[in-house]
């Protein structure tokens, strides 16, 4: 199925409308908070979306009035005149779960009136937002749903991307004697490979030269090594998909992150690269190498 051109997010007060709206963020869509139905077609307009820049928009609308309502479906109509796609994605929950987050949260609803009562102010808005939810294109109930849930349903109707290119993961390399890298998920210390500084010709390389990687895969070491890190990496980072995470950072290193920790990121880099992961490489401490 195509992707829309134009993600409208509703549905009730607690349901996860902004939650959702990251998600589509993540997606790399172009993403409104609150808009109102009227200025759809100048904000896709202004973006670009019907110019065939190949993004998409998604807005969430805070839909509480039957007019306003009215006002959604004049503003679609408009879009499908400029031949834009949308669909309407309506986020629910049950009355039950929707009070029990307010009161948990202790947060105000939205709507509710000086003095009602939270279970009278769902059943209310329920009420107003009737016909929305008959006209949605696709229904969600999060009752039930944890977040990466609901990330995982958005994902499956409306990316573009395959699971990996949802996850941007930078692998960079480190020395240890310039301290140790507090951002890391992952890390690695591959220093009990051996280590080119000790060899006169290699001391003044780095990591990206020939001679330096060779020295260091050739070893059987760290063909052994390498087999066990990879099949690490390809059982944890689907995992990490499926939790929905975003961003993962691998950092790699060795003594002074010249040598061995520059060719094991670069080689690491490289196998998620063909696994499909949107992949970022860099080399914290090269810089500060000592070159004699």
């Amino acid at each position: 199925m195509e992707t829309p051109d134009i993600i409208v997010l509703t549905g009730m007060s607690g349901s996860g409308r902004t939650q959702a709206l990251h998600v589509f963020e993540d997606m790399g869509y172009f993403c409104i908070d609150n808009l109102p139905p009227r200025l759809l077609a100048q904000l896709a307009e202004l973006v670009g979306i019907n110019a065939g820049v190949g993004r998409h928009l998604a807005v969430t609308c805070d839909l509480r009035s039957q007019g306003l309502f009215d006002e959604l479906s004049d503003s679609l109509s408009s879009l499908a005149d400029h031949e834009l796609g949308y669909e309407v994605v309506f986020l629910d929950a049950s009355d039950e779960v929707l009070v029990r987050r307010y009161n948990e949260n202790r947060r105000r609803h939205p709507i509710a009136y000086e003095g009602e009562d939270v279970p009278h102010a769902v059943a209310r808005e329920r009420a107003l937002l009737a016909g929305v939810r008959e006209g949605a294109d696709l229904v969600i109930d999060t009752s039930a749903l944890r977040p990466q849930d609901l990330r995982a349903r958005l994902h499956r109707a409306f990316s573009e991307l395959t699971d990996q290119q949802l996850m941007d993961v930078q692998v960079f390399s480190f020395g240890f004697k310039h301290g140790m890298p507090i951002e890391a998920d992952l890390l690695i210390d591959v220093r009990f490979l051996p280590n080119p500084f000790y060899e006169p010709k290699l001391r003044d390389l780095d990591g990206t030269d020939d001679a330096v990687a060779r020295y260091v895969l050739d070893d059987p070491a760290a063909e052994g090594f390498l087999d066990a890190w990879e099949k690490l990496i390809d059982t944890v980072l689907p995992g990490y998909v499926a939790e929905g995470k975003s961003q993962l950072s691998i950092a790699v290193g060795c003594t002074g992150g010249q040598h061995r920790s520059v060719v094991i990121a670069t080689v690491t880099a490289d196998h998620l690269r063909k696994r499909g992961y949107r992949t970022s490489l860099s080399h914290r401490d090269l810089s500060k190498a000592v070159r004699g």
